[in-house]
């Protein structure tokens, strides 16, 4: 006769994820100052490519202030309504994310890329607004470097892609996500200036909006793919299910796994197994030893946390 499922849940919120938490401010203070010295050479020389870029990073500042906001309110304990807890909220703020940074990020630059191709005007000051540029590349390129630091851990030896389509912190995949469409942004505007600088034709200006807008839409268009398919219902990482599957076939109590599902609730994880277990001497010893194989896996897995287990014992 087949045992009654066990079910067990650790108890408290978990903190949200160290690297995910300092890659989403270092993302935030870097774009703050960014934001501010393009906004400053977009006045001075009416570049298109700069103010793109300068609306392009206050978008920037606003999404990480929501990644937060999601960050947070995923932390809510479970309720009657949301037994499970409210991990996925998370998925929601990367989304809206994702479509400020298509809307008024990526429109509005391709916009006022062709507006000013069709009202070309001279611009001034070209030499400051390059060096402020520049050093909006270096300040980029140092948040992107904090972001992959984070990305680093759970990436392993794979590609930057592969843990692109993998991961399940969708907070991280989104500031890596605007971290590389502003540095490639920027790269895009300073080689628009320089070309007008060289030539005196604002044309490679509106060009160079029009090119930024264009990389923002596409970012976006990636990021949201990825983001509704977290949103729709994503198991765990398949190394993290490889991984909960030999652990649990290494217990001494189990003979194998008959069946094994997951589900990703942003930082939290659950687990409903079907297992053949090894012959007990009593119901009382098998439950006993069902209890102690998820208190194992629940201290075992903890990045993300294995919140919920659901144990059924089978005949296999």
């Amino acid at each position: 006769m087949k045992a009654a499922p066990t079910t067990s849940e650790a108890s408290g919120a978990e903190p949200p994820k160290a690297g995910s938490l300092k890659a989403v401010l270092t993302a935030l203070g870097g774009n703050l100052g960014i934001a501010a010295a393009k906004s400053v050479a977009a006045f001075f020389t009416g570049s298109g490519a700069l103010l793109a870029e300068a609306l392009h990073s206050f978008a920037d500042c606003g999404n990480q202030l929501l990644l937060l906001v999601g960050m947070k309110q995923a932390q809510r304990a479970p309720d009657e309504d949301h037994p499970m807890g409210h991990g996925k909220v998370a998925y929601f703020w990367s989304m809206m994310v994702a479509l400020l940074l298509f809307s008024v990020g990526g429109a509005f630059s391709i916009y006022h890329g062709i507006h000013a191709l069709q009202h070309p005007e001279p611009l001034k000051y070209l030499v400051p607004s390059i060096l402020v540029l520049a050093a909006s590349v270096a300040m980029e390129g140092y948040a992107l470097r904090g972001a992959l630091q984070a990305v680093s851990a759970e990436r392993g030896s794979g590609s930057l892609w592969s843990w692109f389509r993998a991961t399940r912190q969708s907070e991280l995949m989104v500031v890596v996500g605007e971290d590389v469409a502003a540095l490639g942004g920027l790269a895009v505007a300073l080689l628009a200036l320089v070309l007008t600088a060289i030539t005196g034709n604002p044309v490679f200006d509106a060009l160079g909006t029009i090119a930024v807008g264009a990389l923002l839409v596409v970012v976006a268009g990636v990021v949201l793919f990825e983001v509704k398919s977290l949103i729709t219902g994503e198991s765990a990482s398949p190394r993290l299910r490889s991984e909960i599957q030999a652990f649990v076939e290494a217990q001494p109590e189990v003979e194998r796994v008959v069946n094994m599902l997951t589900q990703q609730y942003g930082d939290y994880i659950m687990v409903a197994l079907k297992v053949k277990m090894r012959r007990m001497e009593s119901d009382l010893a098998l439950v006993a030893a069902i209890n102690e194989i998820e208190e194992r896996m629940q201290h075992r897995f903890t990045n993300p946390r294995l919140k919920y287990s659901f144990f059924e014992p089978d005949l296999g």
